[in-house]
């Protein structure tokens, strides 16, 4: 009945508003509380959460009756969409339990196993939390995207979180929930679902199975081609690949969206726990550990080019407790410096390149003195704030030259406080010196730790307003900028909400050869968060790939596709690559394109077909059922298993 939905949405709702609202986190206001900023943490994400449930909760108030139940789904799905209900109660009143437990937990009088044990219970509750987001229905709820995308962030936090409460089995994990689980669960209204029983999903709107791993940008100063190089489950390696349809296409891109990790048993998918490290080793801005700790006038530590990112940036409090800072002095912290150097190397982990007492480490440990660079690239940065624009120009385009030349560079220039005032140039109205300033924070983006600072310095808005009206070789560098810097999930979210997706799709049908394949390639990256797709359809990627896919003298047919398969598993995307009159193209494809391309157009096609009898019959009568028979014989692994599949839905189609 509709009206248990409505019921169920007040059960959610009425949970996270317990949770947020009830002050269990506070344990009482006493002072030695060992899990305070645990529960406050878990609370406020929780918190979050309101919006959704509040707009589910509308929605099916609005259905009034003619909607199926909460927990309901089409007849052929009802096992995934029902779980997603069950989960996010579980894991509410896991929570919930947890949180009064936690509260007034105090470790001056309990065991280090008791405190061990409530930690294992926020690692369980926060990866079941983030895991029951993963799929959530928003299309069938009509959740608005400012929504999702809150989520998507309340599901990286908890992400981050469960990394740094450090990895789990698989069975401490299922033991620690059951532990919250008692009998006050209905067992009845969650459907008598087995909560012990844990498998690895991926349903979320980050599509790790086509992410996979993302390798790092190569080097550029606007001549050289660029590349990505996407490797599937494993250990990241930088890439140098300059074909990016080779690189995107090594990765198994399933329409379906089913991560391959769920089919695995339990002895492929266990892995050696990672090394966790240590919470007083992380900045508290960036969550990363530290290389130049410095203490700030309240006490606490931060990585120094964070903090004084975060002081020049105009703001006169600690970021960690709000307090006004009576100095900006930045007092190095040698004793953890060195803390951290011990646990480095007793955990056989590379220590953190970056700048210490005017030395970088060496890949063979020594250290090398940059005293020397530090003053020359000072100087220069200083430069960048010059009066004429000819100063201006010129110390950009030393800039951008030396960000080209190595990883030493990046940190020295990023550390001398370069970053924000290249970002204050991309507004600027001379070509040139745009050109090369938006080239430079390309480079000093393929240093990891820059993204950050990148970011930081608010340089998203400008480097869009460059890609819509700077020079085509700017645009160029703009595109392969936010793709570099969309490498991080938190970032696709704020990308594709700074309005880049349509200046992006304008370059992919209008730029030059290069800007085409630098637009592609960040549009592919963006797309695999599911928030983006809605905004590429709108944005009329579907044609302008349609016409990619069918100009003869276009060289991009594997990048058309590849971003394609992606877009598939959306509904809107469906309904415009349909509309698009795109299958006819495909099934071409199919009997004369090359074997990735045949794999690719199968893999499109499966998706347009699952659950939608009008596409089964067209691609029947358009012919497609000899090259996907002949695919299914000698296609890729991923072609045949694809072609197979579709053959069998016409083959129940025609028995209907």
């Amino acid at each position: 009945m509709a009206g248990g939905g409505v019921v169920a949405g007040e059960v959610l709702l009425d949970l996270v508003r317990e949770v947020s609202g009830s002050g269990i986190a506070c344990g009482g206001g006493g002072n030695d509380v060992s899990f305070k900023k645990d529960c406050t943490d878990l609370v406020r994400r929780i918190a979050l959460l309101t919006h959704l449930v509040e707009e589910i909760n509308e929605f099916r108030l609005k259905c009034d009756g003619h909607s199926l139940p909460l927990d309901a789904s089409a007849p052929d799905d009802v096992d995934s969409a029902s779980s997603w209900y069950s989960d996010l109660v579980v894991a509410l009143r896991a929570a919930k339990r947890l949180l009064l437990l936690a509260g007034n937990f105090r470790s001056k009088s309990s065991s280090d196993g008791a405190t061990r044990r409530i930690a294992s219970q926020f690692q369980s509750v926060t990866w079941k939390l983030e895991k029951a987001l993963s799929s959530i229905p928003y299309d069938r709820f009509e959740v608005s995207e400012e929504v999702q995308e809150q989520v998507e962030l309340v599901r990286s936090q908890l992400r981050r979180a469960t990394e740094r409460y450090g990895s789990l089995n698989l069975k401490t994990l299922s033991h620690a929930l059951a532990q919250l689980l008692d009998e006050e669960i209905d067992q009845g209204q969650l459907g008598n679902r087995v909560v012990g029983s844990l498998i690895i999903q991926n349903n979320g709107c980050i599509d790790n199975e086509v992410t996979s791993k993302l390798g790092a940008v190569t080097e550029s100063d606007g001549s050289e081609s660029r590349g990505v190089n996407l490797i599937r489950y494993g250990s990241k390696r930088p890439g140098n690949s300059s074909d990016y349809s080779e690189a995107c296409l090594a990765n198994d891109i399933d329409a379906d969206g089913q991560d391959n990790l769920a089919t695995k048993s339990l002895e492929e998918i266990k892995k050696p726990d990672p090394i966790v490290i240590p919470d007083d080793f992380l900045c508290p801005i960036s969550l990363e550990l530290m290389r130049d700790p410095v203490i700030v006038a309240t006490g606490q530590t931060y990585e120094r080019s964070f903090i004084q990112r975060w002081i020049d940036s105009g703001n006169a409090t600690c970021p960690k407790t709000q307090q006004k800072l009576e100095n900006y002095t930045l007092t190095p912290n040698y004793v953890l410096r060195s803390l951290i150097t011990q646990w480095c190397v007793k955990n056989n982990i590379e220590q953190p390149t970056g700048l210490t007492n005017g030395k970088i480490k060496k890949s063979d440990g020594s250290f090398r003195d940059v005293s020397g660079d530090i003053a020359a690239i000072q100087a220069l940065v200083r430069k960048l704030s010059c009066r004429t624009v000819e100063e201006r120009r010129n110390a950009a385009a030393e800039i951008r030259s030396l960000s080209k030349r190595s990883t030493d560079n990046r940190i020295l220039i990023a550390e001398s406080g370069a970053i924000p005032i290249l970002v204050n140039l991309l507004t600027t109205e001379d070509v040139l010196t745009q050109e090369n300033a938006v080239t430079s924070i390309l480079n000093l983006s393929i240093y990891e730790n820059n993204k950050g600072l990148i970011m930081l310095a608010g340089a998203i808005p400008s480097i869009v307003q460059v890609l819509r009206n700077g020079s085509m070789e700017a645009r160029e560098n703009a595109a392969a900028t936010l793709f570099s810097l969309s490498l991080g999930d938190e970032n696709k979210i704020i990308i594709g909400a700074s309005g880049a997706i349509p200046a992006l799709v304008e370059l992919l049908q209008s730029g030059s050869t290069r800007g085409k394949k630098d637009a592609a390639t960040a549009l592919f990256n963006l797309c695999i968060y599911q928030g983006n797709k809605g905004r590429a359809v709108r944005a009329g990627i579907i044609s302008a790939l349609l016409k990619m896919l069918t100009d003869p003298s276009n060289c991009m047919v594997d990048e058309a596709l590849t971003i394609m398969s992606v877009l598939a598993s959306h509904h809107e995307a469906k309904v415009a690559i349909v509309k698009a009159s795109t299958i006819p193209v495909l099934i071409d494809l199919l009997r004369t394109g090359l074997p990735r391309n045949k794999e690719n157009a199968t893999a499109i096609l499966l998706a347009l077909c699952k659950r939608d009898s009008d596409n089964l019959a067209c691609i029947s009568r358009l012919g497609a059922v000899i090259p996907l028979t002949e695919l299914a014989k000698s296609g890729t692994e991923r072609a045949k298993r694809k072609a197979t599949s579709l053959l069998e839905h016409l083959r129940k189609l025609q028995q209907l």
